[in-house]
């Protein structure tokens, strides 16, 4: 088994339905273009949110155990995917990668 980069390439903010549907909340999102995690199996990176996490790990894990083209040619690398939280407010587009490391 690989680990798996996550990177944090987005982060989308749609105020309109903020402010129709969502109740104030503060910190809704730490997430920043650019960080990174290094995934290790199931285990969830520290720092990455748990909503996220449960969005990203079924794909985490096809990279990690060798799966390829997730969506047939949809990537232009067959060992990586772009993949959204589910957060419908200011969803995070994630790039994920397969890395030549080995699993602990």
């Amino acid at each position: 088994m690989k680990k798996v980069a996550i990177t944090v390439m987005k982060i989308a903010r749609h105020d309109d339905l903020i402010g129709q549907y969502e109740n104030p909340i503060q910190n809704a999102c730490d997430m920043q273009v650019g960080q990174s995690f290094l995934a290790n199996g199931w285990e969830k990176p520290k720092g990455l949110c748990d909503s996220a996490w449960e969005t990203l790990s079924p794909f985490v894990m096809t990279l990690a155990c060798g799966g390829t083209d997730i969506y047939r040619g949809w990537m232009k690398n067959p060992k990586s995917a772009m993949i959204s939280c589910n957060d419908g407010f200011r969803p995070v587009s994630f790039l994920l990668e397969a890395t030549e490391i080995d699993a602990d």
